[in-house]
């Protein structure tokens, strides 16, 4: 299910440096996430569901990611 960006609360990663080369992320009312980049909001947003954001909470706990 696709949800309007406009609606959404969304938050700024503390990580971001001013630049505005960050990401933010919205809660979806099912306990799916959306994300989208801050330097081009209108850019295109990605959905994910409940399982999908766990597992890719999980990844990044484990390390799968780093380079």
């Amino acid at each position: 299910m696709q949800h309007n960006p406009d609606e959404l609360v969304w938050k700024t990663s503390t990580y971001t440096n001013g630049n505005g080369a960050c990401v933010e992320v919205a809660v979806l009312p099912d306990g799916g996430r959306a994300v989208r980049d801050t330097k081009d909001r209108d850019g295109g947003t990605q959905y994910y569901n409940r399982a999908e954001w766990s597992a890719f909470i999980a990844g990044v706990k484990d390390g799968e990611f780093d380079l």
